[in-house]
Parts: structure tokens; C-alpha cells; sequence
């Protein structure tokens, strides 16, 4: 079977490759990985003792994050490698002001391309977020005495472990992880089924992560004086269907704003010509005298979404609607919001338990989601309800960093 998977890996690599050619978001990843080794081999050497999270995107790297930070708090001492798959979670992290030492792509599972990254330094912790297992990596790590960690894991039945040719991944995790991390029972007890035995469950650290939001300076400039007293819904990351959302709410309600930041920035010139009215957040410098005027906010730059929820009354995140996967909704939630969504969240427990506890709810149909908020914006009791719901979901929820700092700390 490693003989398959490293027939795999070089299958990955070639159709990658060609995909560059046409794709520049796969073209950013190819062309990224060839400075990996480079970057790593400037800034560490031998002597250097590493603490290195993997993230597949940006959103396992929010996951760990709170994690990482707290490692470093512990070990300053240490330096902090930070390695990605998906360009979506380089580019932006790279852009951004982070505690790592070194932010990258990681290297192709090939085992020659994984021992010359790792050679020229000393890692003594390692942990992937979730669910991004690269065997060669992991096996090579653990050859070297590191330790090596799950965090916020998550198995669902239908992953390749559960199937009749599952059975070489699942011995690869067994031999060479230390230790998984669950968010859910149902997670822990998939994995003990399959003989993963060194498991506990310490909760998503997401909300962690999102907790931490609150206490930051949310302040954006010009929103409260575009909103000016009246109730808002932000689009967070949508896609055509909240697109068609927002055009049923704002034919509906004369008397709200709504705030859209897409989940590609590419598809800001589209909604311009829905909303000839609309106002760039862009521009917004050069009509700040009239910003109270318009009606409808477009966002057209990154790193701002998180701190608009702290302006809305409803958020209606982007992803549910199609196979592409639902977003964050847990940094709407946290705000104390009705977070309206698609049902395609197979991969996002929190979504079901969002909905249970009466804080969130989701929709198959886009005309259907339209008239529950709107039906939410003419009901101050129900809204106010929701909105409790949803902040209170988000409260209870344990320290799931300090579950895990308690086994890892070395």
C-alpha cells in the first residue's frame, strides 16, 4: 500500500502541475512549494528547537492558532514553522502580521522531499489541524523522535479509514501520532473503533479562537455611519446563492443595510451591476459626507469580514448552498447573531449544534432563507431570542486550548 500511496502522491503532483497551466491558484502552490526549502534552510538552523503547526487552509490555521500562540507563550525559546497546502490560507496569512518564524508551503509528500526540508533543523512538536494527514511526513517525523499531534480531529464515517482499503492509513496514524484531540464524541468514538485508542475529546478550538474576537478592537471606519441606527445584515463569504438572498431581501425591506463581502473578490465587478447603487468599501473615503445614503455595502478588500459581524443584527454566511462547504459561522455567532446559512455542512458539527440550541438556522432553498430574515428583521422578540441563543452557544463552550496544553506541554 505505501508503494500505491507514493504512486498517489506522484499522480498529485504531475495533475498539479498541469493544472498550473491553467489555474493561478494552483500555479501560486506549484511555483510556492520551490522556495519552501529555501525559506526554511535561512531561517533555522540545527541548534534551533521548532514548535511546527500544519494547516491545510486558513481556516484550520484560525483553528490552531490559539494553540500555537499559547506554545510560544510557554517556549519563547522556541522558533514557529507554519506550513500550508492551499495557497487561500498562505496568501492571506503571509499578508497578515503572525508569530511564526517561518510561513510556507509544505514540501510534496515524497520521502526525498520531506527529509531535505526537515534536515537542517529540530522539531520538537508537530501537530496538524483537523483532518490533513500526509503519511511520508508523519513517518519521518516520528523516525526522528517527534512528537506529533491531532488537533481539533475530526472523522466522519465516510472518510477513507471506514473503508475496505482503509486499513494502511489507519495504521500509519496508529504507529506514528501521539495523540488526537477530538471536537466531538462521535469523532472519538469513530476513532476507537479503528483501534486509534489515544484519543480524548477537548472540543473545537475554534471557539476559542473565536472568543478571543470579542476582546480585540473591532472598530472598522465609516460602518456605523453607513449604518446609521438601522438594521443590518452582513453577507459574510457569500456565493451566487446569497447573492440571490440579498437581492430578495433588499427588493422586500426599504428600510435596512446590508453589508456583502464575497467570498472571491473576483466576483465584486458582478455584484456591481446587481447593485449599480451600491457602495465599494474602496471608495467609501470619497463619499464619506453621504456614506448614510446607501443602502447596500460592498466589500472589496480581505481581513475586514470578522469585525463587521460585530456590526450586525443577522449574518448570512456563505458555502451551505452547494458542495463547495459552508464557511465560518462561528465568528458571526460569537457577536450574539442569527447565523442563517445552506444545509451542505456535512463537515461542520457545529452547525447542527448551532441549530439545536435555537441560534442559527439553515435552508436547502435561497427564496426560503430570504423570508427568515426577513421574518427575523419584523420580529424583535424572536430576534432578540435568536441573538442570545447564539451568543450563549458560543460562551459555553469549553477552553479546548487548555484541555490540550495540559497533555502536550513539554
Amino acid at each position: 500500500m505505501s508503494f500505491l500511496y507514493n504512486i498517489f502522491v506522484s499522480l498529485l503532483i504531475f495533475g498539479m502541475k498541469v493544472l498550473s497551466l491553467f489555474n493561478d491558484k494552483t500555479k501560486k502552490g506549484v511555483e510556492g512549494r520551490k522556495q519552501s526549502l529555501k525559506k526554511v534552510k535561512e531561517a533555522f538552523s540545527a541548534s534551533d528547537k521548532i514548535i511546527w503547526m500544519h494547516a491545510a487552509s486558513l481556516g484550520e490555521y484560525e483553528q490552531g492558532l490559539p494553540v500555537l500562540e499559547k506554545l510560544k507563550e510557554n517556549y519563547p525559546g522556541h522558533k514557529v514553522l507554519v506550513t500550508f497546502f492551499s495557497p487561500s490560507g498562505y496568501e492571506n496569512v503571509i499578508k497578515k502580521k503572525h508569530i511564526a518564524d517561518v510561513v510556507c508551503y509544505l514540501p510534496f509528500d515524497k520521502k526525498n522531499l520531506v527529509k531535505d526540508f526537515i534536515s537542517g533543523f529540530t522539531v520538537e512538536l508537530f501537530f496538524t489541524v483537523k483532518y490533513d494527514y500526509w503519511y511520508n511526513l508523519l513517518s519521518e517525523l516520528k523516525h526522528k523522535g517527534v512528537k506529533i499531534y491531532v488537533i481539533s480531529a475530526l472523522f466522519y464515517e465516510r472518510q477513507s479509514f471506514f473503508t475496505s482499503y482503509g486499513k494502511w492509513f489507519v495504521k500509519q496514524l496508529r504507529e506514528n501520532v501521539d495523540w488526537f484531540f477530538h471536537q466531538t464524541p462521535f469523532s472519538l468514538a469513530l476513532a476507537k473503533s479503528i483501534g486509534l485508542t489515544r484519543s480524548s475529546v477537548a472540543g473545537d478550538t475554534r471557539f476559542d479562537r473565536v472568543k478571543q474576537l470579542r476582546k480585540r478592537d473591532n472598530h472598522v471606519e465609516y460602518i456605523s455611519q453607513f449604518i446609521d441606527g438601522k438594521k443590518t445584515v452582513v453577507f459574510g463569504s457569500g456565493w451566487q446563492a446569497e447573492e440571490t438572498i440579498a437581492i430578495d431581501i433588499f427588493r422586500k425591506n426599504a428600510d435596512l443595510k446590508l453589508i456583502i463581502a464575497p467570498h472571491d473578490l473576483k466576483r465584486v465587478e458582478h455584484l456591481k451591476k446587481i447593485f449599480p447603487d451600491a457602495l465599494l468599501y474602496s471608495e467609501i473615503d470619497g463619499v464619506k459626507q453621504q456614506v448614510n445614503n446607501y443602502r447596500i455595502l460592498i466589500i472589496d478588500s480581505i481581513g475586514l469580514l470578522s469585525k463587521l459581524y460585530s456590526y450586525a443584527d443577522i449574518a448570512v454566511v456563505g458555502g451551505g448552498f452547494h458542495d463547495a462547504g459552508l464557511h465560518n459561522i462561528l465568528e458571526a455567532a460569537t457577536f450574539g447573531i442569527p447565523v442563517v446559512f445552506g444545509n451542505h455542512y456535512k463537515k461542520n458539527p457545529e452547525a447542527d449544534d448551532l441549530i439545536a440550541v435555537n441560534g442559527g438556522k439553515s435552508f436547502s432553498e435561497e427564496n426560503a432563507a430570504a423570508d427568515f430574515v426577513l421574518f427575523l428583521l419584523n420580529n424583535e422578540e424572536e430576534l432578540e431570542a435568536m441573538s442570545l441563543n447564539a451568543g450563549k452557544f458560543v460562551d459555553e463552550k469549553p477552553d479546548s486550548t487548555e484541555l490540550i496544553l495540559q497533555k502536550i506541554l513539554f
